[in-house]
C-alpha cells in the first residue's frame, strides 16, 4: 500500500511540474507561432516598420494604443490595458471579443500551448 501511495504522489508531482512547464512556454516554439500567425503584420525590432499592424518592440508593460508610428483604433487607445502575460493572452485568444472595436483582424490563438509559447517568445524578442 505504501509503495502505491508513493507512486501516486510521484505521479502527481510529475504532472504538476509538466503543467507548470507547459504554462511557462517555449520561446523557440513561440518563434514558429509568431512566424506563421503574426509576422505578416508585425515587426519586433527597435525601429521596425509599422504597416498592417504596429511594431511590437518593447510590448510588455506598454499600454495598449501607445506605440509610436501606428494609427491605433479608438478602442485600443480607450481600453488602455498594460500588456503582460494575462492581458496579452486574453487579447490574443480572441481580439475582437476581448476588445470590441479593435482593428486587428485575427481569429486568435486557440491552442493554450501555442499561446504560452508565443508569449514566452514575445517577452524575449521584444525587450
Amino acid at each position: 500500500m505504501k509503495s502505491w501511495m508513493s507512486a501516486a504522489a510521484a505521479l502527481i508531482v510529475g504532472l504538476s511540474a509538466t503543467s507548470a512547464s507547459a504554462q511557462a512556454g517555449d520561446a523557440a516554439k513561440g518563434e514558429r507561432v509568431f512566424a506563421t500567425q503574426c509576422k505578416a503584420c508585425h515587426t519586433l525590432q527597435m525601429g521596425g516598420s509599422t504597416a498592417t499592424g504596429p511594431n511590437l518592440y518593447r510590448l510588455m508593460a506598454r499600454r495598449s494604443g501607445t506605440g509610436a508610428g501606428y494609427g491605433y483604433s479608438e478602442a485600443m487607445r480607450r481600453f488602455a490595458v498594460e500588456w503582460n502575460d494575462q492581458t496579452l493572452a486574453s487579447y490574443l485568444r480572441d481580439p475582437r471579443a476581448d476588445m470590441p472595436g479593435t482593428k486587428m483582424v485575427f481569429a486568435g490563438v486557440k491552442q493554450p500551448g501555442q499561446m504560452a509559447d508565443l508569449i514566452a517568445y514575445l517577452k524575449e524578442a521584444t525587450r
